[in-house]
C-alpha cells in the first residue's frame, strides 16, 4: 500500500506566523516521522525557573547543615533531594 504525500510546508512571512502554524497543525502531515532520527545536544542547557519557597528558618539550617556536611550548596542539595523524591514517586 503506497503512502499517501505529504502536504507541502507553506511559506512563512515571520517566526511568529510559523509559529501560529504549527501550533494549529500536526507536524506527521507534512513529514515523513518514520525517517526521524534521534539527535543530541550535548551543549543545550534545560530552562529554569525560579522559585520563591518558604520555609521555617530551622528547617532551614538543618538544610544547611546538611549541605555543608557533604560540602555542597544549600540550594543544590535541594534539588538533589527534590529530583530523588519526583524519581522515587514516578517509579
Amino acid at each position: 500500500m503506497k503512502k499517501p504525500n505529504k502536504l507541502a510546508i507553506p511559506s512563512f512571512g515571520d517566526e511568529k506566523e510559523e509559529r501560529i502554524f504549527w501550533e494549529k497543525n500536526d507536524a506527521a502531515d507534512y513529514f515523513d516521522l518514520s525517517k526521524a532520527k534521534r539527535v543530541t545536544m550535548p551543549n543545550l542547557k534545560p530552562t529554569t525557573a525560579s522559585i520563591s519557597l518558604r520555609l521555617s528558618q530551622s528547617f532551614l539550617e538543618g538544610i544547611k547543615l546538611q549541605a555543608n556536611k557533604i560540602d555542597v550548596p544549600y540550594q543544590s542539595l535541594m534539588k538533589i533531594w527534590l529530583a530523588e523524591k519526583l524519581e522515587e514517586a514516578t517509579k
